[in-house]
């Protein structure tokens, strides 16, 4: 018989992804989403992709009874936890609501979780646990750091309170996945990246330069020692992302405690090497300025994926043409994402 999965933040980028990839997987899915930072319309195409629909529940992790009225109405088998904030210059001017809705929420999900007897649940974790590694590349063996900015210590923070809980009660099968740069959409074209306002991260940024509603990228610095003197990440496909929460469930069914998992490609590119390759999928010039270093950047951080490799059989399948074409079918056939 089928697991139903929860997933929190179902509706968001890397939400939607994974839920598409548990409802083609054969899982039943309940989708919980405030909606703040998505759109209910990612679902609907998520269904016209699949010929299925999660169940979708409007709701916030941080609402109690809401959650405790969830677990009471379906059968949950497991939990896979997207719904948080994700803006790192954003929780710098508002930490609060950072800490509010990542650390609180996710005490408050547990809370429910434990009073339904569900124990089963991946983490959207993120390499900014590591802060500023003194070696690449950054293998789970590395000892978290301190993050840069509130959002990475709010999942560091989430981290640390899961691993608690685990080695308070032995029922507890936890997946933290900390992973590197999502990227990408879904071949289709019908689901990908919608951020609020002007995107915090390079690659929406630069799809939007191509397509015409943003004039320029900003290059924070070109004088790190890289490659070209532009900051190198390691940037991983959405779709491979989604794979690695399906094989990390499947994993921590059979066994306890606190597992992690890095999630990233094993290769480093530059800001630079990105916006070329974009300008060769879509065709189109992609302007560029070199403004000042932000503060808070590293130089260059990349996962060694072969950790999840070993133990999960998941390894990054698609390559850097495939990520930058998938972004311009999804940003050049929805230029206003989810909106129009």
């Amino acid at each position: 018989m089928a697991d139903t999965i929860l997933v929190t933040g179902g509706a968001g980028y890397i939400g939607s992804h994974t839920t598409l990839a548990l409802l083609e997987a054969g899982h039943e899915v309940v989708v919980l989403d405030n909606l703040c930072n998505s759109s209910l319309e990612s679902l609907r195409r998520v269904e016209r992709i699949c010929g299925k629909a999660p169940l979708f529940v409007q709701g916030d992790i941080r609402d109690r009874a809401g959650l405790d009225a969830l677990f009471a109405a379906h059968k949950i088998d497991a939990v896979l936890h997207f719904a948080g904030l994700k803006s790192v210059g954003q929780s710098v001017s508002q930490p609060l609501e950072y800490y509010e809705n990542n650390v609180a929420g996710s005490v408050i999900l547990a809370q429910a979780m434990a009073a339904a007897g569900v124990f089963q649940l991946v983490f959207s974790s993120s390499a900014t646990v590591y802060g500023e590694p003194a070696q690449m590349p950054i293998s789970e063996d590395v000892p978290t750091g301190t993050p840069t900015n509130p959002y990475g210590r709010s999942k560091l923070m989430v981290e640390e309170l899961l691993q608690d809980l685990a080695d308070s009660d032995p029922r507890w099968r936890i997946a933290l996945l900390r992973y590197f740069n999502p990227v990408g959409a879904h071949t289709s074209g019908l689901i990908g990246e919608d951020p609020n306002g002007i995107p915090n991260n390079l690659l929406p940024y630069v799809s939007q330069v191509a397509i015409g509603t943003l004039k320029q990228v900003s290059v924070f610095g070109a004088d790190y020692p890289t490659v070209d003197g532009t900051g190198v990440r390691d940037y991983i496909h959405v779709l491979d992302l989604a794979d690695g929460h399906l094989k990390a469930l499947q994993a921590i069914s059979q066994r306890s405690g606190v597992s992690i998992w890095n999630l990233g490609t094993g290769v480093g590119y530059s800001v630079l090497q990105m916006i070329r390759a974009f300008e060769q999928a879509s065709g189109r010039p992609v302007p560029y300025q070199v403004v000042d270093r932000r503060p808070g950047d590293i130089a260059e951080c990349w996962a060694d994926p072969t950790k999840a490799a070993q133990e999960l059989g998941w390894k990054a399948e698609r390559c850097l043409a495939q990520m930058m074409a998938d972004t311009w079918r999804w940003q050049s056939g929805n230029p206003q994402g989810y909106a129009q």
